[in-house]
C-alpha cells in the first residue's frame, strides 16, 4: 500500500469527541461510544457526553471511560431561554443541542473536535482529515429553511450542491471561531442569541449547525475540504442490540453509518442517504 493510500485510512492528528445526549438516548449511546473507538482512525482523546444532570448518563460515562459534562457549563443559556414552540411540539431542546455542539470548542484543547449525534453508530472506518483537508460526509437533500437561516445569519446564500447534514462532523476551532465572529459582527450580539433570533420558530426544523458550518467552510476555505457520500441507513423501530454482528458486517458493505431515529416523518423523507 502506498503512503498516500495509508493517509486516507489513518490520521496522526489527535481529536476529541463531543456527543450531546439526554436519557432517551441511553439505548443507543453505548453503541455510539464503542463505534467511535473502533471506527474513528485518529488518536481519540476525550469522549465528552454533554447532557442535563443525569445519574444514568453519568454512570454510563464512568463505565465507558468518558467525560460527563453538565450542559449548563457549556453555554450561559438553557432550554427555557430559547422558546421554540411550533404547532406540533416544543423544539427548544433540539435547537439547544445544536448550540452546544457549536460551543464545544470551549471544552477541548485540541484544534479539532468531532461531534456525533447520540443515535448514530459508525460501522465503517472513518478519517476526518486527509492531507490537511477536512473530510465532510454529505447527503443529497436538505431543508430550504436551513439555507434561509444561513442567509439571515451571514448575508449570503450557501453555495454547496450537497447537504452537510449527516449526523456527525469534524469542527476546526479556528474556522468555527471565524464563523461566530462574522455572525456577531453582523448582528451585534452573541452568536447563539443571533441564531435563536433568526431561526424561524414556525418551522419544525429552522436551523442546522452542520449545514451552517459546512457551507461557511466551503465559501471561505474552498480548498480545505473533501466531500464524501454519507451512506447512512436509518432505522425507525429496530434497536442496536437487535443487530447481529453478521448483519452489521453486511450493512457495512453498503453504508458507513446507521441511525436509530425516533421520528417517523424523518425516516419516510430520507430513505437512504447517498
Amino acid at each position: 500500500m502506498t503512503r498516500s493510500a495509508k493517509s486516507t485510512l489513518n490520521s496522526s492528528i489527535k481529536i476529541d469527541v463531543l456527543i450531546p445526549a439526554i436519557e432517551k438516548d441511553l439505548g443507543t449511546l453505548p453503541y455510539v461510544i464503542d463505534s467511535i473507538r473502533k471506527q474513528v482512525k485518529h488518536p481519540v482523546g476525550k469522549i465528552m457526553v454533554v447532557s442535563p444532570p443525569s445519574k444514568r448518563i453519568q454512570a454510563l460515562c464512568r463505565r465507558k471511560n468518558c467525560t460527563f459534562i453538565n450542559e449548563k457549563r457549556v453555554l450561559p443559556i438553557t432550554k427555557k431561554d430559547i422558546r421554540y414552540q411550533t404547532k406540533r411540539t416544543n423544539r427548544s431542546g433540539w435547537l439547544l443541542q445544536q448550540l452546544l455542539k457549536l460551543a464545544g470548542g470551549n471544552l477541548t484543547k485540541q484544534r479539532y473536535y468531532l461531534v456525533i449525534d447520540a443515535d448514530t453508530i459508525l460501522i465503517r472506518p472513518h478519517v476526518f482529515l486527509v492531507n490537511g483537508k477536512t473530510v465532510f460526509y454529505c447527503r443529497n437533500w436538505s431543508r430550504p429553511e436551513y439555507f434561509r437561516t444561513y442567509k439571515k445569519l451571514l448575508g449570503t446564500k450557501p453555495t454547496a450542491s450537497r447537504s452537510f447534514v449527516a449526523h456527525y462532523m469534524l469542527f476546526d476551532k479556528s474556522k468555527l471561531s471565524r464563523l461566530k465572529r462574522k455572525i456577531e459582527a453582523r448582528h451585534k450580539t452573541r452568536w447563539y442569541w443571533a441564531i435563536i433570533k433568526k431561526t424561524n420558530k414556525q418551522s419544525y426544523a429552522g436551523f442546522s449547525e452542520f449545514e451552517t458550518y459546512g457551507n461557511f467552510v466551503k465559501a471561505h476555505y474552498p480548498g480545505h475540504l473533501v466531500v464524501r457520500s454519507s451512506l447512512n441507513k436509518s432505522f425507525s423501530s429496530s434497536k442496536p442490540a437487535s443487530l447481529t454482528r453478521k448483519r452489521i458486517i453486511r450493512l457495512a458493505q453498503k453504508y458507513r453509518s446507521i441511525s436509530f431515529h425516533k421520528r417517523g416523518w424523518y425516516i419516510r423523507r430520507m430513505g437512504v442517504r447517498k
